[in-house]
């Protein structure tokens, strides 16, 4: 691919997407969005009824059941990987919130550290499959870059996750390597940590966005796929929000 032509049309004809985190929210839409581009998508999730689903409804070219955190795993998953692909999209791990009093330092140093074993470990492991000029894809968050209670370990991988991106994209060149910021997304894991606050926030983000309305899973789909086919995207991060970062602090 690094001799042809430059690719900005949101089109993913002939190409296979290999999507992590695809069972649910982001990581569906996503499959769902590049099948509808002409693409082709390997569907990789923890639970496999889930997966078994999602993958029907989709029609993935394949499916794989795996924890992302367990490396040696994810490595074994690559390996196996019969053919190349074009691209990987990760929107696996979650954030963890709580006071400095109420850390568990072991659970803290697991998570934090899982997180950054996992990204690199897509990019160590997946670099040997992926087409030149294909794409690495991670998706972070933006809430942590306001100081706040709580969001001390969010904090920490909201700074170092660019950083990272942007190293990983000179390290694997000319593979493109892109972080998706996101704010508050609707999607199930939002509404599982929200419980039954999630109705409220949805109607105050409604509210006070200068979009007047929530962000959803098909609108980061709809930016990863645009990262995916512009091959002048790489080493960056990107923010989809909402406006949310814009507004003042309460």
């Amino acid at each position: 691919m690094s001799g042809s032509e430059p690719n900005h049309h949101q089109d993913l004809a002939d190409q296979t997407v290999v999507v992590i985190g695809a069972s649910s929210g982001m990581g569906l839409e996503t499959a769902r969005r590049v099948r509808a581009a002409g693409g082709q998508v390997v569907m990789v999730a923890r639970d496999p009824q889930r997966l078994e689903r999602a993958a029907a409804e989709v029609g993935a070219r394949s499916t794989a059941t795996l924890d992302v955190a367990d490396t040696d795993r994810l490595q074994q998953f690559f390996d196996d990987l019969p053919y190349a692909v074009d691209h990987v999209i990760s929107t696996a791990g979650g954030p963890l919130y709580a006071p400095l009093a109420d850390l568990d330092l072991a659970e803290t140093g697991r998570h934090f550290g899982e997180r950054l074993a996992m990204t690199l470990g897509i990019a160590k492991y997946s670099r040997a499959k992926v087409r030149d000029l294909g794409t690495l894809l991670f998706i972070g968050g933006t809430g942590g870059r306001r100081p706040g209670i709580g969001m001390s370990v969010t904090s920490a991988l909201t700074a170092a996750l660019p950083a990272l991106t942007a190293n990983l994209a000179l390290e694997l060149a000319p593979i493109r390597v892109n972080l998706i910021a996101a704010g508050f997304v609707d999607t199930p894991l939002s509404a599982s940590l929200l419980g039954d606050r999630i109705e409220a926030r949805r109607e105050e983000l409604r509210s006070s966005l200068p979009i007047r309305r929530v962000v959803g899973p098909e609108d980061v789909a709809a930016l990863a796929v645009h990262i995916m086919c512009n091959e002048a995207l790489t080493g960056a991060t990107y923010d989809i929000d909402g406006g949310q970062q814009l507004l003042p602090k309460g």
